[in-house]
């Protein structure tokens, strides 16, 4: 089975929100993403919507492939989750102050929050995907909450953080072989893929920023056609 790219949009719609407009259009860009290669759309909204709007989820939710909404495990948006019922959730960390991402969610510390708000997504008929660190622990508690899904940070990795590489290698090893689908995503670019998307396990990778940074340059269809190159290249490398 072909490793899956999930594009994430939300950096097109912080350049449209930049001038207060409706241009350029996330969901224009989405079409276009798919017709290049993505396997999948990924929008994260916001608690402060500083990218992407409740309008964006709702539009999405007509794309010809999986909508991916990563939200803040928090009663607004599994309310809104239950309510637009995309085909999967992504429960991340948040915090206002921060500029991205900055690490995974604590699941194991977090377990009696987590649990009811997953069960009410999973009742929904979402597919919840929790964003952890590459840690045995919080592999361990995504399992004991019912979460189908883990999505691995490689933040740490893409930093360039001795022993990362191999701390994902043996997260995506133990969460495949306790029955979890493994993904992998955040901080990956042209130069530093390769070695994550050849981990057999790892069966998708969502990539956002770079993306749409690079299509500045070579254009959005052609930097996903380059990073759908690279993922097929390092998964034959290694028979995946």
């Amino acid at each position: 089975m072909r490793q899956r790219l999930g594009v994430n949009l939300d950096h097109v719609a912080t350049l449209r929100n930049a001038r207060g407009a409706d241009y350029p259009d996330p969901i224009r860009a989405a079409h276009l993403a798919i017709e290049a290669g993505a396997d999948g759309i990924t929008l994260h909204l916001r608690e402060d919507r500083r990218h992407v709007r409740d309008g964006d989820i709702e539009r999405a939710r007509g794309l010809p492939v999986p909508l991916n909404m990563e939200m803040a495990a928090t009663e607004e948006m599994v309310g809104i989750a239950e309510r637009l019922r995309p085909h999967a959730s992504c429960l991340v960390p948040e915090r206002r102050e921060e500029v991205t991402t900055e690490g995974g969610l604590d699941v194991a510390g977090k377990a009696g929050v987590l649990g009811p708000r997953i069960a009410r997504l999973r009742d929904a008929g979402i597919r919840v995907s929790l964003f952890i660190d590459p840690d045995e622990r919080q592999v361990r508690a995504a399992v004991a909450l019912g979460a189908p899904v883990v999505e691995l940070h490689t933040g740490a990795y893409a930093e360039g953080k001795e022993g990362e590489l191999a701390r994902l290698i043996e997260a995506a090893r133990l969460a495949d072989g306790l029955g979890l689908e493994v993904h992998a995503g955040h901080g990956l670019s042209f130069g530093n893929v390769g070695p994550v998307a050849a981990i057999p396990q790892v069966r998708e990778l969502n990539i956002g920023h770079f993306l749409v940074g690079e299509a500045v340059f070579i254009g959005l269809a052609e930097s996903i056609r380059r990073m759908r190159a690279i993922m097929d290249s390092a998964r034959r490398r290694t028979g995946g």
